[in-house]
């Protein structure tokens, strides 16, 4: 099976998440709670679930990854992109005339 985490948004600001293992919502993929079987991924899910009844986050995903050397790696481009930020530079160029 694949080594697999869980991901949101927070609710309050829009903050990509990820579920710890000290069973909060960090703003890092270090420290967060990994499952590696289908009981803990199923364990995790259910933390998703209830985190969105609880109006914690939104978008929840159950996504795989892998362990580089200690590192967790997601496979998915879209969750590389969550975890580095935004692909462009979205300063503003132009100024509003006065």
């Amino acid at each position: 099976m694949t080594i697999k985490v869980l991901t949101a948004n927070r609710l309050r600001d829009g903050e990509v998440v990820w579920y710890g293992a000290d069973g909060e919502w960090r703003e890092t993929i270090e420290g967060v709670l990994v499952a590696r079987d289908a009981d803990a991924a199923a364990a995790l899910e259910s933390v998703g679930k209830a985190a969105i009844r609880a109006n914690l986050v939104v978008d929840v995903n159950l996504i795989d990854v892998e362990d580089r050397g200690g590192e967790l790696y997601p496979l998915r481009l879209r969750e590389r992109i969550r975890i580095s930020g935004p692909t462009i530079d979205y300063e503003p160029r132009k100024t509003a005339s006065a």
